[in-house]
């Protein structure tokens, strides 16, 4: 009965720990759209079923557009691959009975990446993953350079929102209060000291 008595303590315990919130600022729920919208720089992997010849992948133009070959330029900017697939099918139709035709966003463009600049070896545009980390984009940018005020780094949300982040205390005392949870579109900058 002790036993039982103990094990039930210890579930309640751990039901306990696991429902503790994180620290303000710390952990960000990741963020999901209704529907992909396709945008200037995406890269579009289109499939016709047994046409390989018109099977191809290409970028989105910045006046958004793509080139397929006999369905010509498309404005695909702002639609969706489903409403990408039915123009395509549409325009194939003419040539092809019945053209089954997928599209598949392959490589999200620069509203899904997240950017680093300032003072820090080699500023970079990364491609955005979920649970990505201040750390994480940082130490990929090869760190902060020698001129680097780690002490007064930004992050600069893509929703307007700004916070200061410690990053001296990030990389020398493993304070991880700062290390903030990365969103789509979010920069963060280390400026240089004033000498």
């Amino acid at each position: 009965m002790k036993t039982l008595s103990l094990l039930v303590a210890c579930l309640i315990l751990a039901g306990c720990a696991s429902t503790t919130a994180p620290p303000p600022g710390q952990q960000r729920a990741p963020e999901f759209v209704d529907e992909y919208r396709i945008g200037i720089g995406d890269g579009l992997d289109i499939r016709v079923w047994r046409n390989e010849d018109l099977s191809v992948t290409v970028p989105v133009r910045p006046d958004g557009k793509i080139s397929v070959p006999l369905a010509g330029d498309l404005m695909v900017g702002g639609s969706t691959p489903e409403e990408v697939a039915a123009m395509i099918t549409e325009r194939l139709s003419t040539y092809i009975r019945d053209p089954n035709v997928t599209v598949i966003v392959t490589e999200p463009g620069l509203r899904y990446r997240v950017r680093v600049t300032g003072a820090v070896n080699t500023p970079v545009t990364i491609p955005y993953s979920q649970g990505m980390t201040v750390m994480d984009v940082v130490l990929e940018a090869g760190g902060p350079n020698e001129f680097a005020n780690t002490s007064r780094a930004m992050l600069y949300r893509a929703d307007g929102e700004s916070l200061p982040i410690a990053l001296d205390r990030i990389l020398n005392r493993g304070d991880m209060a700062t290390n903030y949870q990365l969103g789509p579109g979010d920069t963060v900058t280390v400026p240089e000291r004033a000498f």
